[in-house]
């Protein structure tokens, strides 16, 4: 079994005495208890481990008072609470936690952003630092695999994904059958479970149909009537999806709103194996029509990854005219715009367009193709 070393292990490990709530938020199967068991190897002190699905747990912390928690904690300096969104008024218990306790950090993990910071946003303001946990990012793969290992890797990443058990299957039959679970039995059990949701199987077909307009403009009125549910239903089930980070948006960019397309929208995957267990295709890219969608969800969603980790903040965009040119991503910081264009292939030269070009003069291009991707997600 390969053991892959987190990339935010080390900024963990490094927050462990800031008398803060570090937040840890991931779909389910991300690896995030498996993250606080390394935690807790590495940890010297004493602490305290609790599960947020345990009712035991559930009963002790409802009882909300100083002198409870420091019955529960004692002189321990580090709690551990894994899926602390099943927690009832989870943010007021932290904060409580963490105010009365000057030398107590608390590791809380949530497989969703749905409950955990709507309850606890508020309350941990300026006392919680948030972490994303992401499927593996190249830039973790990277340090178990060599350069030739990594091309290699390539197709079957486009396909199959890089969640952490997906690694470390054997055959492709082993691998879909384990996204197929994966997407029946766990990602979605947070959303269909939470309040408001009646109905799974529209859930469904809506991942579906955005599953086969990856890269393509989102309209939620067309959605909405091929579900038979209003835009604002439709908008409402795609925000929700974000929060358990199985989406993601990429909204359009424009400062002309006169050439510029502004309103529109476009969502991806976090991940491409749930794609494609989605579509139920896990088919070689070669038998595929689909290949530079692959291509375009996977760069995006490696882009993400590496930013977030090395600490990058970036507004991602895309940008369309009404001429019908287009810039697969934009990511503005401190003004600068940077472009990019994904070839698969890079069959000739690929250039901005001319009216974005002349509209954004200081705007750096790069296309990104199968022979320099690397750099792009890992640098």
């Amino acid at each position: 079994m390969k053991i892959i070393k987190r990339y935010i292990e080390s900024t963990m490990l490094n927050l462990l005495t800031s008398n803060k709530v570090i937040l840890v938020l991931g779909t389910r199967r991300v690896g995030k208890t498996f993250l606080i068991s390394r935690i807790q190897k590495e940890y010297a002190g004493n602490y305290i481990s609790l599960n947020g699905e345990d009712f035991d747990v559930q009963a002790i912390l409802k009882n909300r008072s100083i002198s409870n928690y420091h019955r529960l904690i004692g002189d321990c300096k580090l709690l551990f609470l894994d899926e602390a969104q099943a927690i009832y008024d989870v943010g007021m218990c932290l904060k409580l936690m963490i105010d009365s306790n000057p030398e107590l950090t608390i590791i809380a993990t949530g497989s969703s952003s749905l409950d955990l910071m709507n309850k606890s946003g508020e309350p941990l303001t300026g006392r919680h630092y948030q972490i994303n946990l992401y499927p593996f990012a190249q830039l973790e793969l990277g340090s178990n695999e060599n350069l030739l290992e990594t091309r290699q890797n390539l197709e079957e990443r486009l396909v199959y994904g890089s969640y952490p058990e997906i690694i470390n299957l054997k055959t492709f039959a082993e691998k879909g059958a384990y996204l197929q679970l994966l997407v029946q039995s766990y990602l979605l059990k947070d959303i269909i479970a939470y309040a408001g949701i009646k109905y799974s199987d529209k859930i469904v077909s809506l991942l579906r149909l955005i599953a086969y307009q990856v890269g393509s403009e989102v309209s939620y009125h067309e959605l909405g009537t091929q579900l038979g549910m209003s835009r604002v239903t439709v908008e409402n089930y795609l925000d929700l999806l974000s929060k358990v980070f199985i989406l993601y948006k990429l909204p359009s960019y424009s400062t002309n709103q006169r050439k510029e397309v502004t309103k529109s929208c476009k969502w991806y995957f976090f991940d491409n194996g749930i794609r494609n267990a989605i579509i139920n295709d896990f088919r070689v890219t070669e038998l595929r029509n689909d290949k530079g969608t692959l291509w375009e969800n996977y760069l995006i969603s490696e882009r993400i990854k590496r930013n977030h980790y090395l600490g990058e903040t970036k507004q991602i965009y895309f940008w369309r005219n009404y001429d019908k040119q287009e810039i697969d991503l934009i990511e503005l910081k401190d003004g600068h715009l940077s472009t990019f264009e994904f070839k698969y292939t890079l069959n000739k030269r690929v250039k901005l367009p001319n009216s974005f070009a002349t509209t954004y003069p200081e705007a750096s291009f790069e296309c990104i193709h199968k022979d320099n991707y690397l750099d792009f997600i890992t640098s």
